[in-house]
C-alpha cells in the first residue's frame, strides 16, 4: 500500500542568468515549495500528500512548475496565491485548478 495518496512536485531548476529558457527556481519555486509544505502539515496532511523538491520538468516557459501525482495534473505560473486553491480544491477535493493547468492526463494522451 503506497505510503502517500498524492505527490506534488515543485521544480526548482537553476539555470545561469543568461539562459534564454530561463528557471523555475529564478521565480520563487524553493519558497512555492515551502509554503505547500508548511500548510500540508499545518492541515494535517503532510502524511498522505507529499510535496517535494524536482528538478527540470521541461516546461520551463510555465515556470514555476507544479505536478500533481497520480493524476498526472501540471501547473503552470504559479504564485504564492495559488496554494491554498490548489490544495482546497485539487488535493483535498480532486477538482483540478483549470485556470492553471498546463498540462494533464487527458491532453497527454
Amino acid at each position: 500500500m503506497p505510503r502517500f495518496k498524492k505527490h506534488v512536485f515543485i521544480c526548482e531548476h537553476k539555470r545561469p542568468p543568461d539562459d534564454p529558457k530561463g528557471c523555475c527556481s529564478d521565480k520563487n519555486s524553493p519558497e512555492i515549495r515551502e509554503l505547500f509544505k508548511q500548510r500540508l502539515k499545518e492541515l494535517g496532511l503532510s502524511s498522505i500528500i507529499r510535496a517535494n523538491y524536482s528538478g527540470c520538468l521541461d516546461a520551463c516557459k510555465y515556470g514555476p512548475v507544479v505536478v500533481v501525482y497520480p493524476e498526472q495534473v501540471w501547473y503552470g505560473h504559479i504564485s504564492k496565491d495559488d496554494i491554498e486553491e490548489i490544495i482546497q480544491s485539487h488535493l483535498l477535493n480532486n477538482k483540478p485548478v483549470e485556470r492553471l493547468t498546463i498540462y494533464n492526463k487527458k491532453s497527454l494522451l
